[in-house]
């Protein structure tokens, strides 16, 4: 029971984490545009984090719970093991500045530690592919949407003096700020719901077709909320003005595409990248303008943190489950 306890304190941790590092996601354009002040802008969407599962189902969480690796060679050592793996990847990308992905650390983690534990065989193949398949969709239909978006706004107010614009597209930043951050709260936070789940399903205290108790649900959004309370401000500066300098509108744009992309991905149990959905939406609304407005640099490095994250979290994963194996006997 006390090494459940340690488990489930450290699957929080890494909801705290999350927030703390995908903060950004929610707030860089609103911040960047100076829609918002930092403080102001974190407390937006720490509040929406936490309310976001009065709105969404918890599918997402089913997904990871039952859809990445067979839940019956789960072990409380495999869940330590991903998580600890999913951190650790985390903080390093955090440390550099890279926005890349919580979700898809986690995924690997578990992948890595499964594989060690009980080999290739034990990973539901096509769960992770739809998993990794999204790792482009959900930037792609972003950055089409936002672009799409921002291309209709650009018609309606092409007459429109550019403070009034500025004026009304402030205000409405706000708005989309808060809709973005509720996605964020319902796709993130059900991704550790998953994991405390399948800890108790691998400890007895709960079976496959046991609902996800209400404690799990308020306690991983209370985590993550927390953690985009401390914020993760190296990223903010990488998201809202290195990739593409913002305007309100177009940080409206942004985000409006943001969350229009999460909604369906979350309703239909994805988990996906806040981080790179948000990306693409800040490349599509660069995009209008032209493409030397998009300092793609910058995209490349991020690419490459995209690409490297299941691997180098799954190399990570294993290696842990592997020494925790060693340790225990």
């Amino acid at each position: 029971m006390t090494f459940l306890v340690i488990v489930i304190t450290l699957v929080l941790i890494f909801d705290f984490i999350n927030g703390f590092h995908d903060s950004a996601n929610s707030i860089a354009t609103v911040v960047s545009t100076r829609v918002l002040s930092p403080f102001a802008a974190v407390g937006l969407a720490a509040t929406f984090n936490f309310v976001a599962f009065l709105v969404f189902p918890l599918r997402v969480a089913h997904t990871i719970g039952k859809g990445v690796i067979d839940p019956d060679i789960v072990t409380l050592n495999l869940v330590v093991s991903a998580v600890v793996a999913a951190i650790i990847w985390n903080l390093i990308t955090w440390w550099m500045g890279l926005p890349s992905s919580s979700s898809h650390t986690l995924v690997g983690g578990l992948v890595g530690a499964a594989i060690v534990s009980s080999g290739f065989g034990s990973v539901i193949y096509s769960g992770v592919i739809k998993i990794a398949i999204f790792i482009v969709v959900a930037p792609v239909l972003g950055m089409f949407i936002a672009y799409v978006t921002s291309v209709i706004v650009i018609h309606v107010v092409k007459n429109h003096s550019p403070f009034g614009v500025d004026k009304h597209f402030r205000r409405l930043q706000i708005v989309s700020a808060a809709a973005f951050s509720l996605g964020h709260g319902g796709n993130d936070a059900q991704k550790s719901m998953g994991i405390i789940w399948v800890a108790l399903i691998a400890t007895g205290h709960a079976t496959q077709d046991t609902p996800i108790h209400i404690w799990i649900v308020l306690s991983c959004h209370a985590a993550i909320a927390l953690g985009t309370l401390f914020g993760g401000w190296r990223i903010v500066k990488t998201m809202g003005q290195k990739i593409t300098k913002l305007k309100p509108f177009e940080g409206f744009c942004a985000e409006t595409a943001g969350a229009i992309t999460l909604y369906g991905v979350t309703a239909l149990g994805i988990p996906v990248s806040t981080t790179h959905t948000i990306t693409g939406c800040i490349i599509g609304v660069g995009a209008t303008k032209r493409a030397a407005a998009v300092k793609w640099g910058v995209t490349k490095t991020i690419f490459w943190a995209w690409i490297l994250t299941i691997p180098v979290s799954a190399l990570i994963g294993g290696t842990i489950f592997w020494f925790v194996q060693l340790i225990t006997g």
